[in-house]
């Protein structure tokens, strides 16, 4: 007779998800509470808000206030609901609140399903909450924790759909039973637990193509995740059914594998619905012409997909101190599993479940090395729960004081969230993103107070900023004349431009470490700048003698700034020349 597993002990047990659910929430709005009255953020202030305000206003999900694009409808149609409680961003960040608990939620629930112990789960679960990425993106209405939560909840189901591997191994059918009743939570029916390893639920697997389908409306991209496990399964049946193979499968087992990959094709329908009532209503398939170019045909360039594929591997595998627990599970890997009470070893994630996890994170990153104009780690978001699991089971599974391993995760984390790195990175992953938004509070309240009715020069989002009163900057729209960005380029030109314009609005629009330890030299900047729309920005002072003005406000935070200044027009601007500008940057 087979040998049990030890006793589950009341500690042992995972609470009921509608337990945890309520504390990842309370969780999740609490370690955001000084962050929930804050205004929109970049991509929020210049597409997502803009977006659902439309809908909001017009019930109309192609937007009329912004530049349309292919992005599907639910995010917006999901804040126009919770506006009907008020229009504010601490209703629209709260409501993102309560997306980032359905996600926490699913990354418990995967973890229980994966590796079976609530310590793992649940240790899982909090190193995804404060991962500085995570963080960051919980109170943001972007469309990638939409997806994200989504997408996890498929990756529940495709794992619920069979009993997991490690159940198997010393249960006979009536252990299976009181097992899985205690560990899965009825996600598996009990009357299904004599057909062998690998059969799968329908029911389960239907509900991973409707998460999935969810995820696809959140956002297009979504949908590299089920193609990457229906084209897995349907490899393996292939595989398997192959012959002369000296490991082919039953015909039960094909089945299972086609039906499976079959199924998780299905959520391409819905979006293949809305690429074509967008095309109806627009005229364009994939988005705008600019658009289509910037996202996909732009970024085709074989030496663009490398450097990129090598940026997507550091941001899943070392950005903001991910290098630790990576390293520590490396570590732990050379070392012997360990044994429970009774004897038998400590359960891993088995390899057909740690094959899918890998699958999927392959997909993503080689998906998002090709595609996406902005190498931006929210799109990776999904993907982060599944390492940080990988690590902490491993971390379970070969080291006796494995929670020591646990803390020092949490606290490189921590540390992360509010210590930038030496390396360029976007303000939006961990909290620099708060800083570049109260400093854009400060500066155009500077403007309002001191310069009222004043046409004022600058670059996106301050522009949307200072012409949209819904971003919640100001009470009614102001003057702008608009540059790209605070290069040299772009202030030479509009110092030679015949606009009228009397105050600037300065700020950086790209993160300049003091000092760079992790520079590549010339060329790599090149390369940025080819393929990535690096540039520099001018400093203030360098901007106000360009142009002839001066500066009346600045402020920095976090290696980030911006300054108000004042020019007296018309000027002679234009005719300063580049060595002028050299000799009066301050950095």
């Amino acid at each position: 007779m087979a040998v049990l597993p030890r006793q589950p002990t009341p500690l042992d047990r995972p609470l009921p998800l509608r337990f945890i659910f309520p504390l990842l929430f309370v969780g999740v709005y609490l370690a955001h509470l000084t962050l929930l009255r804050l205004p929109y953020y970049w991509d929020e202030a210049g597409y997502y808000i803009p977006a659902a305000y439309d809908f909001f206003r017009t019930g109309d999900v192609i937007p009329s206030t912004t530049l349309a694009n292919p992005h599907p409808p639910l995010p917006s149609l999901y804040l126009a609901l919770w506006w009907k409680s008020g229009f504010t961003p601490a209703v629209t960040r709260t409501a993102m609140c309560l997306i980032t608990a359905i996600a926490l939620l699913a990354v418990y629930r995967l973890a229980i399903l994966l590796n079976g112990r609530p310590w793992v789960a649940a240790t899982t679960t909090v190193l995804t909450a404060i991962y500085p990425v995570w963080f960051a993106q919980s109170t943001l209405a972007h469309a990638d924790m939409f997806a994200a939560a989504a997408t996890l909840w498929g990756l529940v189901f495709v794992f619920a759909a069979q009993p997991p591997d490690f159940l198997y191994a010393a249960l006979d059918t009536t252990a299976r039973a009181a097992f899985i009743k205690e560990s899965r939570m009825k996600f598996v029916n009990a009357t299904k637990l004599d057909r062998i390893s690998g059969e799968r639920s329908p029911r389960m697997l239907w509900a991973a193509a409707a998460c999935f389908g969810v995820a696809t409306w959140c956002k297009e991209t979504a949908i590299v995740t089920p193609l990457a496990i229906a084209l897995w399964e349907l490899c393996l049946c292939w595989r398997r059914s192959r012959p002369g193979k000296p490991d082919a499968q039953p015909d039960l087992s094909r089945r299972v594998h086609l039906r499976t990959g079959l199924v998780l094709l299905t959520p391409i329908i819905p979006l293949l619905a809305w690429f074509a009532y967008y095309r109806r209503r627009t005229g364009y398939l994939l988005g705008n012409p600019e658009f289509l170019r910037y996202n996909a045909t732009s970024t085709l360039s074989p030496l663009r997909i490398l450097l990129a594929l090598a940026h997507r591997i550091l941001q899943l595998t070392a950005h903001m101190n991910m290098f630790v627990p990576v390293l520590c599970m490396l570590g732990a890997m050379l070392l012997l599993p360990l044994r429970e009470g009774d004897g038998t070893q400590r359960p891993r994630i088995s390899p057909p479940d740690q094959a899918i996890l890998y699958v999927v994170m392959v997909a993503n990153i080689l998906f998002f090395s090709v595609m996406g104009g902005a190498l931006l780690t929210r799109y990776l978001l999904p993907l982060y729960p599944l390492i940080l699991l990988l690590c902490v089971s491993t971390f379970y599974r070969r080291v006796p004081y494995w929670w020591g391993l646990g803390l020092l995760t949490a606290a490189a984390f921590l540390i992360g969230l509010f210590v930038n790195p030496p390396y360029k990175f976007a303000p939006e992953d961990n909290l620099n993103y708060a800083d570049v938004v109260r400093l854009h509070q400060q500066a155009i309240r500077q403007i309002v107070t001191h310069f009222p009715g004043s046409t004022i020069l600058t670059a996106w989002p301050a522009t949307d900023e200072l012409t949209k009163p819904e971003l919640g900057y100001v009470k009614k729209p102001l003057a702008v004349v608009t540059v790209a960005n605070f290069s040299l380029d772009e202030i030479q030109k509009a110092a030679a431009s015949p606009q009228d314009f009397s105050v600037g609005f300065a700020f950086s629009t790209k993160y300049d470490p003091p000092r760079l330890m992790l520079d590549l030299g010339a060329r790599n900047e090149a390369l940025d700048t080819r393929f990535f729309d690096f540039h520099r920005d001018l400093a203030p002072s360098a901007i106000a003698h360009l142009l002839g003005g001066r500066i009346v406000w600045r402020d920095d935070r976090q290696g980030e700034w911006a300054a108000v200044l004042h020019f007296n027009r018309p000027q002679v601007a234009g005719l300063h020349t580049t060595e002028d500008v050299v000799t009066s940057r301050e950095r």
